[in-house]
């Protein structure tokens, strides 16, 4: 029981994170067609700000949070105004536009934070345990599963029941109609990929409590983003978190039961997803 439960809580904590990575990725990819591979290199940068604030400085966690969101979302804007906008649906442009930069953000993290990897840590405010079932479980883990529940929750409504999230499902589905009907698809695209940035950096802080900082992870943490995109969907909030929970879970029950074979059943699953279904188990046509 204790093994399940264990099991069960780790994959949602860090079903989390990759569901605050991912969700970025695909409303960027549904509405604008850009494929942004900086999405990994942005959660590692997210990361090296959450570790300085938090950590190095000894300042408040949730203010570590906020600004590891607004330096990847800056950071992710201007690579989009600057480099992007007029690489929208050519993807072999924005795939190596978008590596070159995980190489420039990568070296210029190297040269502000070095080369040594930092250790998960636990914010002050976060750390020790509570009983959960007669074992103590990290409160960090728990708080970061309380983060995702009330930002999916959140963004659905945001998505569903907004004017915003109604222009953006339907630019999704037809942008020239959109922009026909007077509405300024220029500025709700880039407000999009600040407000998907400013997610990556926010997962980057909060990951780090989990999985720690290195100049690595920026790519490995990308692989598992676009194997959640392609198990949930693109352009679906639902998608991205279904996406997210079933590849967190696989993680945690695969890594305790079968570890040298974690990662080919995430791949597995992803196969037996696009055979049965190519567009995810909640995603729209691109």
């Amino acid at each position: 029981m204790e093994f399940v439960v264990i099991s069960l809580l780790n994959g949602l904590s860090f079903g989390t994170v990759l569901f605050l990575l991912t969700i970025g990725l695909s409303l960027t990819l549904g509405l604008m067609g850009i494929v942004n591979l900086t999405h990994g290199a942005l959660f590692m940068v997210g990361g090296y700000i959450g570790w300085t604030v938090a950590v190095q400085l000894g300042l408040n966690y949730w203010l570590a949070v906020l600004l590891g969101g607004i330096v990847a979302g800056l950071l992710g804007l201007c690579i989009e105004q600057g480099f992007l906008r007029n690489l929208y649906r050519l993807m072999n442009e924005q795939v190596m536009v978008t590596v070159g930069f995980v190489y420039v953000l990568s070296n210029l993290s190297l040269w502000v934070w070095g080369g040594i990897a930092r250790s998960p840590f636990s914010a002050p405010a976060l750390s020790g345990s509570l009983p959960i079932f007669g074992f103590q479980y990290p409160i960090h883990r728990i708080t970061t599963i309380g983060i995702g529940v009330i930002l999916a929750i959140g963004l659905w409504w945001l998505q569903e029941k907004t004017r915003i999230g109604a222009i953006v499902r339907a630019g999704m589905d037809d942008k020239q109609t959109i922009s026909g009907l007077g509405v300024n698809i220029g500025r709700i695209t880039y407000l999009v990929f600040f407000f998907a940035t400013l997610m990556v950096g926010i997962a980057g802080v909060i990951g780090a409590q989990m999985l720690g900082v290195n100049l690595a992870m920026g790519w490995d943490i990308l692989l598992l983003a676009l194997i959640v995109l392609v198990v949930g969907g693109v352009g679906s909030i639902q998608g991205s978190l279904a996406g997210a929970i079933v590849i967190g879970l696989i993680d945690a029950f695969g890594r305790a039961l079968f570890p040298q074979l974690a990662m080919f059943l995430m791949f597995l699953v992803m196969i037996v997803i696009l055979l049965v279904k190519p567009t995810g188990l909640l995603g729209k046509e691109v």
